[in-house]
């Protein structure tokens, strides 16, 4: 008897539920290794899981330099940089705060898709969700509180790194959308040009480990298998059975996984103004992808 596969809404459940306990992975992680160190055993595995993954469907990794030289800009802004970004700035802040920073990923990727490609210009929902949006970032950061210098640094580290997602979204559909090969194809090349790039940066700027515990070195394994491998197949999954409209909705669900996942299993606090602002910043989203029922419908572009 053939098995039905999983509905692509407790598919959506699943990967946001991954990607949001991604965070707690990482400050565990962090315990015994190095933020380079976090972000290079994540990709290490993340790129097995979908290379072995491809290898199943027998599907080749893309082949040409010039496919080659975008998928590696692509791994630097797409897994490199924000993957060292948010496991330094979690050496500063909670993992439930940088789930949230993770939530303004939709508004960055909106600014630079403005500067980068010609069929996306600003119009009356997109400037005023994304005035809501940032309003809903310094709110976050909470200025008036007179953040500290640690803090603000990690809150910047964090930004930061989804200021990188929000060059590599925009930078993927304007070089590499159309192309032949398949989405996961693409990805794979991605992660082992992110894996490489990673390996480098290590092995020039961090020594080996001091410790191998087994919570931070099992935490590592499970962020590089399920957080990074698994999950790409999933959202892939998610995008061929529902679209990439409702594949992007997981930007919602994932700072929410995120803070209970930190408040519940380390025990993580935050203040008034953190979730204030994240439903803030999720709110601009909102208006500016026409999801509220106030603002003009239109067809949604996926960003994850």
């Amino acid at each position: 008897m053939k098995r039905e596969p999983l509905s692509w809404r407790v598919r959506l459940l699943l990967l946001a539920a991954i990607w949001g306990s991604s965070f707690l992975f990482i400050k565990v992680g962090l315990r015994d290794f190095a933020p380079l160190h976090v972000a290079l055993g994540r990709m290490i595995f993340g790129t097995t899981v979908l290379l072995a993954f491809l290898a199943l469907r027998r599907e080749p990794l893309p082949h040409g330099r010039r496919v080659w030289g975008h998928l590696a800009f692509a791994g630097l802004f797409g897994n490199t940089l924000p993957f060292f970004l948010f496991a330094w700035g979690e050496t500063k802040v909670s993992s439930v705060l940088a789930g949230i920073w993770n939530g303004t990923t939709p508004l960055l990727t909106m600014v630079v898709a403005f500067l980068m490609l010609p069929d996306e210009r600003p119009d009356r929902d997109k400037v005023i969700g994304l005035t809501i949006g940032f309003i809903g970032v310094l709110l976050i950061v909470g200025p008036w509180q007179g953040v500290g210098s640690g803090a603000l640094l990690g809150n910047l580290a964090c930004l930061a790194a989804a200021a990188c997602y929000g060059v590599a979204f925009p930078y993927l559909r304007k070089y590499l959308a159309g192309r032949e090969e398949s989405p996961l194809a693409l990805a794979g090349g991605q992660l082992l040009c992110g894996t490489i790039q990673l390996a480098v940066l290590t092995l020039f700027f961090t020594g080996a480990p001091d410790l191998y515990s087994l919570r931070p070195v099992a935490s590592v394994v499970v962020l590089g298998v399920l957080g990074t491998g698994i999950a790409y197949v999933v959202n892939y999954s998610i995008i061929r059975d529902a679209g990439a409209t409702a594949a992007s909705t997981v930007t919602y669900l994932l700072p929410i996984f995120a803070t209970i996942v930190g408040m519940v299993f380390l025990g993580e606090r935050l203040t008034w103004n953190q979730p204030a602002g994240a439903a803030v910043v999720l709110a601009g989203v909102a208006i500016s992808q026409g999801r509220l029922p106030t603002s003009r419908r239109r067809e949604a572009t996926s960003i994850l």
